[in-house]
């Protein structure tokens, strides 16, 4: 597939990860559809980048009426859509048994649902609305990218919720790209490490430096640029499918 013949979902594609993504497919001559609950900012990425280019769905991943609405109003807007990047999550940490007590529930249940049925639930829309296109001159019909993580094989201490959600993703790739082969949609999937995302920034400096040099190399943290040129790669080379992509600098996560 060609970048400039994309046509994106980006889920959680105003910040972080899936903003870096949003912006480097439309540099590449894609089109985007952003899902979001930045109003704000994903408005403002609207503006900056094109209206032709790129449109804004405030959009709860873990609402399976809004995801049909919402994937329903881009084909309509766009045409069709060949590709979705999903990267809409939460960190929530907490241990299994803490000085409070056992770690409740609802905690478990918040970052399982957004991270892995949220996944899930956008897919299964996207997936449906990709099997209609027409086939390119590989057959292929459309390209699922979902966001995992190295604390799906190293989680640490304090990560249960997180390495859960995030080794579904795992989990689910093959299967699903097993499924979709006969209609020419590929599953992938990308593992990031420690990347500089919103997430570091309410961190200390020395955690900060900390973190980054704890990876064997590149010695720093990883850039959000760094996972859109990987998205990008798997974008034009057909024969990526069905497989988990570490992009973590060859680090290999401690206990905590």
């Amino acid at each position: 597939m060609k970048t400039s013949e994309v046509i994106a979902i980006v889920t959680g594609g105003a910040s972080g990860l899936g903003e870096a993504t949003t912006r480097h497919l439309v540099e590449k001559g894609g089109k985007v559809a952003i899902f979001d609950l930045n109003d704000q900012r994903g408005q403002a990425l609207v503006e900056e980048l094109g209206h032709d280019q790129v449109v804004y769905f405030q959009t709860n991943v873990t609402d399976a009426k809004q995801a049909e609405q919402n994937v329903a109003q881009v084909v309509e807007h766009f045409g069709k859509i060949n590709l979705l990047v999903s990267c809409a999550g939460i960190a929530t940490p907490g241990k299994v048994v803490s000085q409070k007590g056992p770690l409740a529930l609802e905690r478990f249940e918040q970052v399982i649902q957004v991270n892995l049925i949220g996944t899930f639930n956008v897919l299964r829309v996207a997936a449906h609305a990709m099997q209609q296109n027409e086939p390119n001159d590989e057959g292929e019909r459309g390209l699922i990218i979902n966001t995992a993580s190295v604390a799906a094989f190293e989680g640490q201490i304090g990560q249960v919720a997180y390495s859960a959600s995030k080794g579904g993703i795992v989990g689910m790739t093959l299967p699903i790209a097993r499924e979709f082969a006969r209609d020419g949609i590929r599953v992938m999937a990308i593992a990031p490490g420690l990347i500089e995302t919103p997430l570091f920034e309410g961190l200390p400096e020395p955690a900060r430096v900390a973190l980054a040099s704890s990876v064997p190399f590149p010695n720093r943290l990883g850039k959000p640029i760094e996972y859109a040129q990987l998205v990008e790669s798997i974008v034009i080379n057909p024969m990526l499918n069905g497989e988990v992509i570490r992009l973590d600098g060859a680090i290999r996560m401690q206990a905590k």
